[in-house]
């Protein structure tokens, strides 16, 4: 039986162990997004919908929590 493991699984593990693992930041919205965020945070889109635009763009949830925590 071998292990195998790559050099940046052994580092993300490190840091992690560490407790030096913080999120990445997200990559900037496109205008189109940064409006559909504006939008939600204001409440005019539901959570069902939001739900929706979260699952194709990960990078939303990550903008709209880090506005919820800047506030």
């Amino acid at each position: 039986m071998s292990i195998h493991f790559t050099v940046s699984e052994l580092t993300r593990n490190l840091f992690h162990s560490l407790g030096l693992d913080h999120e990445r930041a997200p990559r900037p919205l496109n205008p189109e997004e940064s409006l559909l965020l504006e939008c939600y945070l204001a409440g005019h889109i539901p959570e069902s919908a939001w739900s929706d635009y979260v699952f194709e763009t990960p990078d939303l949830a990550r903008h709209a929590k880090a506005r919820r925590l800047s506030h």
